[in-house]
């Protein structure tokens, strides 16, 4: 509980610093912080990214709709939005699109700026899903399907957990006689070798970039 009220002061204050910094400019503020966002001045409007992506009909807003969005000054509409956390990465609308923009690049690292300064939906399942993932691999090096897959399936409390994992009971099995799944990955699991390399090599990334995102300090 500790932890996560520490990480929630830490969005506070960093979309705090965001937005005493770049006041009502929400284009710099995302070509300073946000992946490949230097791009998104380029857009066209042209609507193919919207048009090649599957899931296209389900967006809140559509890549074209957001680049015009941060253009505006429409910051919190944005980072509160449910759509950047739609992009499944299928690359369709990097490979069509007219001027080679990185738009699944920008999706992933606009709904990762919205996380770390606190904005992004609480609830939202891709959120929570790639949370999880970062949080549990993190930890030894390689992924723990046993403990990932319980902290999906009871975050929602204990009888909401067990009821989920009787509805996937046949795939749990099928993962278990493939090896996937093993019960006593809870009581530790698989570790990476060279641990404190992988500790060391996450500290420098993000050294790397806070250097980037505040290069004055």
């Amino acid at each position: 509980m500790e932890t996560l009220q520490t990480t929630k002061m830490t969005m506070s204050a960093n979309n705090t610093a965001a937005t005493t910094r770049y006041h009502n400019n929400f284009l710099k503020e995302v070509e300073a912080y946000v992946e490949d966002g230097q791009w998104v001045k380029m857009c066209m409007q042209c609507g193919v990214c919207a048009g090649s992506c599957p899931l296209g009909p389900h967006w809140e807003h559509t890549p074209q709709k957001i680049f015009m969005m941060i253009r505006a000054g429409k910051r919190d509409e944005v980072l509160k939005s449910d759509s950047m956390w739609m992009c499944t990465s299928c690359y369709n609308c990097m490979a069509r699109c007219p001027r080679k923009l990185p738009i699944t690049h920008i999706m992933h690292g606009l709904a990762s700026y919205a996380h770390q300064v606190g904005l992004a939906r609480e609830k939202q399942s891709t959120r929570l899903f790639s949370v999880q993932f970062w949080n549990n691999c993190v930890k030894t090096g390689r992924l723990n399907e046993l403990k990932l897959t319980m902290g999906l399936y009871f975050k929602d409390g204990l009888m909401a957990g067990i009821k989920q994992a009787w509805v996937m009971r046949d795939i749990g099995r099928n993962m278990m006689l493939a090896q996937r799944l093993n019960p006593f990955e809870l009581f530790g699991g698989h570790r990476c070798k060279g641990q404190s390399g992988i500790t060391a090599m996450l500290k420098k990334a993000r050294e790397i970039e806070h250097q980037n995102q505040h290069p004055t300090s």
